[in-house]
């Protein structure tokens, strides 16, 4: 995708072909700020603090992150250590456990001298499959915004909740992916771009990659979106997933089951856009068994803008006082959603939905 007209991506290697570099996500939209990570802790602090964020995108930098641990150490104790670290940085998105395992089973079996020039192979990788799933559920998603648009012969207006694009994948990313597909398709759509209180991920980093990317949108508070679909202004809602279970529920950034309820009231295709690696064969019962990440009360009572000086400030916004608690993501049951795009289909929310695409993991 671009940022200024130029392709970007949100991770790569730097220039001397260790370290790694990352767009810094807190820093977006106002200053576009490249942060150079060169160990397991610069990787761990980058994925605990979301200057990269999104899970796709915390699963591949996870993976470079254990080729930076494996520079200092390669042993068998500094392999598990480096899993260890990374995977306590984000509980509920499981492509980083999923990346963190792919990389340490392939990485065991090899010489301790041979681990690191593996480790940087492997994670590259990742990084580029990651790049094709995301371009193919892109291609999938697609679809269902052309037959939308075929049957009104209008701008399709398609909802959705947090960031999901780009910038939450290494490129195209996976709610958004089929939008910029359609977009580039040149089928006519908008994009209501929900604010996703309270870090704000819809407004400050979705409606960025969208507006560099020239793609139609619009900024809705979190609670106008059941409004909106009340008078028609909505077509379909597309989501992404940190972890999805067997069974169909969808974990995503807290809100989310609102929206789904919404959606099913008005008679709105509910959708969310994930790759396989976001799906967690070993759980059935979503709302039960995902952890949920609990975030800081200061992300509800404070919030971060640019003031009319242009410097960077954060602020108060809740009564002095008052206790807040912050459940980062919640649990959308398979019933309220419509399919789960994937880069090998659309699958019905269901074990049997998915078995159809995925027969190798039912075993």
């Amino acid at each position: 995708m671009k940022i200024d007209g130029t392709h970007r991506r949100t991770i790569w290697l730097a220039d001397d072909g260790w370290a790694v570099e990352v767009i810094d996500q807190t820093r977006l939209p106002h200053a576009v700020v490249v942060r150079r990570l060169e160990t397991l802790d610069d990787a761990a602090v980058a994925i605990r603090t979301m200057v990269v964020r999104g899970a796709p995108l915390i699963g591949v930098t996870g993976a470079y992150g254990m080729c930076l641990a494996l520079r200092a150490a390669a042993d068998d104790a500094a392999l598990a250590h480096a899993v260890e670290v990374l995977a306590a940085t984000r509980p509920t998105a499981v492509n980083l456990r999923w990346a963190l395992d792919r990389m340490a089973a392939a990485l065991a079996s090899m010489p301790v001298n041979d681990r690191a020039a593996e480790a940087y192979r492997l994670a590259a990788l990742v990084a580029e499959e990651d790049v094709e799933t995301c371009r193919a559920i892109g291609r999938h998603g697609a679809a269902l915004i052309r037959e939308a648009y075929e049957r009104t012969g209008k701008p399709v207006n398609v909802l959705t909740h947090c960031n999901a694009g780009w910038l939450a994948a290494v490129d195209w990313g996976t709610a958004l992916a089929p939008v910029y597909a359609a977009h580039e398709a040149g089928i006519p759509l908008h994009v209501w771009v929900d604010e996703t209180r309270p870090r704000n991920q819809g407004s400050a980093l979705t409606a960025f990659e969208l507006g560099q990317h020239g793609v139609p949108h619009t900024i809705l508070a979190d609670n106008a979106g059941g409004h909106m679909m009340q008078h028609g202004e909505v077509d379909l809602c597309i989501v992404g997933s940190d972890r999805t279970t067997a069974e169909g529920d969808v974990a995503n950034k807290i809100g989310t089951y609102l929206k789904a309820l919404a959606a099913r009231d008005n008679g709105v295709p509910f959708y969310a856009a994930l790759p396989e690696s976001t799906i967690d064969w070993a759980l059935g019962d979503g709302v039960r068994d995902i952890p949920i990440e609990e975030r800081p009360a200061e992300e509800v009572t404070h919030m971060t803008g640019q003031a009319a000086s242009g410097e960077i400030v954060t602020v108060q916004v809740a009564a002095p006082g008052s206790a807040a608690v912050n459940p980062a993501f919640d649990v959308t049951p398979a019933r309220l959603v419509t399919g789960i795009i994937t880069e090998r289909g659309i699958a019905t929310a269901s074990r049997e939905g998915l078995a159809e695409l995925y027969p190798e993991r039912q075993a």
